[in-house]
């Protein structure tokens, strides 16, 4: 499962088109795309990007089988449609509209109240499932195949600002048999399957603060644990961001690892058929980095975020990739690193990725997921090593 970000049409410039140019549509099953909004007096789904979402004018060299949108009244436009387009070529390719994020989180909270979800629920399923998008952009049923829920995060803090309340816990529980009972309500109608997924965090308090593992993984399809930004130039020491194992001499207040994430929700109950397991595509950096001891720069204090193209402290795979410098590996955390004139990244490549399949697979997982596809290169080089393709 990969992430498609709508805000990556514009100046990273990676288009529903380049999903099957570099042949990734083939090796994934699942694509979420990223992300609803939630409307804060209405509390109900709303797009994040319209123009982006289903009105944005795709000509044919940018479109994914080369016919160009249209404009007639009531005709699908923008990712939306280049999704339904991208689908026909990979019918066994499923999309979820991912709802949240860290960015609209924000009022999840409100929205899972017992005297909301109802209402919430309905909208969100009209809106993606049934393809009511806006006024002029209805009925385009079959585009979006399941919901996936990305509330960061319940019961405990996400972004600043977020809605927080102590029953979160218990109004995710209801939110998702809601959204399990409403959808397979529609399903009785149609005849179609349709899928809900949950993004859920790594930090096993976060775990016990909001989510009832038991009670929820029934209505779900599967969760997807995030397995990177475990650290990051938002803390002062340079440490792994995506680390499988346990790091030996981690002087880190916090202990993060892809496997303890997934041992936190799979001792808890969840089956580990429904434990899907998160990787980055980028990289997250220091700089003013000093060796230290080892000579790499590892557990070394920076002076702040290295540069990024998009932001501090992050970059895309698909440029570190290319960045000189020296790379070391510890092969028992599961880790890589770049370190080059004090600048320090941590980040996956290829071989990593295949280590992460491996565990995924001797661990009966249920699969691998990704934030997100434009970091990877030209070629698909990460989603092959995932696949084994």
């Amino acid at each position: 499962m990969g992430y498609f970000v709508q805000w990556g049409i514009y100046g990273r410039n990676y288009q529903v088109k380049n999903i099957h140019t570099s042949n990734s549509a083939a090796k994934l099953t699942h694509i979420n795309y990223a992300f609803s909004d939630i409307n804060q007096s209405s509390l109900t789904c709303r797009g994040a990007d319209p123009y982006a979402d289903w009105d944005k004018f795709y000509g044919s060299s940018e479109s994914v089988d080369g016919t160009s949108d249209c404009w007639d009244p009531g005709c699908l436009r923008g990712n939306f449609n280049q999704l339904k387009k991208l689908k026909a070529m990979h019918p066994n390719l499923k999309v979820h509209i991912s709802i949240g994020g860290w960015t609209w989180s924000r009022y999840f909270s409100n929205a899972a109240l017992p005297a909301n979800r109802v209402n919430f629920v309905a909208s969100c399923i009209d809106m993606y499932i049934k393809g009511n998008f806006a006024p002029g952009f209805t009925g385009h049923e079959g585009i979006f195949d399941g919901i996936d829920i990305d509330w960061e995060w319940p019961g405990s803090e996400g972004n600043p600002g977020n809605v927080i309340r102590p029953e979160d816990k218990q109004n995710l529980t209801a939110l998702l048999a809601e959204f399990r009972a409403q959808l397979d309500q529609l399903s009785q109608q149609t005849g179609r399957t349709y899928n809900l997924t949950m993004f859920v965090p790594v930090d096993p308090e976060k775990v016990d603060a909001g989510f009832d593992v038991p009670q929820i993984m029934p209505y779900l399809d599967f969760i997807t644990v995030q397995g990177y930004d475990f650290h990051g130039a938002f803390e002062s020491s340079t440490m792994h961001q995506a680390n499988l194992f346990d790091t030996a001499g981690d002087p880190s207040a916090k202990i993060f690892s892809v496997d303890r994430g997934v041992q936190a929700y799979v001792s808890r109950g969840a089956p580990p058929a429904k434990v899907v397991v998160g990787a980055p595509f980028y990289g997250r950096g220091w700089r003013g980095v000093p060796p230290g001891p080892a000579g790499n720069g590892l557990f070394q204090t920076g002076t702040g975020a290295a540069p990024g193209t998009w932001e501090p402290g992050i970059e895309d795979y698909k440029v570190l990739k290319n960045r000189s410098g020296t790379r070391f590996r510890d092969s028992a955390a599961g880790a890589l690193w770049l370190y080059s004139g004090g600048v320090w990244w941590s980040y996956d490549d290829p071989q990593l990725i295949t280590e992460k399949r491996a565990y995924i697979n001797a661990n009966g997982l249920g699969g691998g997921m990704f934030w997100e596809l434009s970091g990877d290169d030209a070629q698909g080089s990460l989603i092959s090593a995932f696949s084994g393709r």
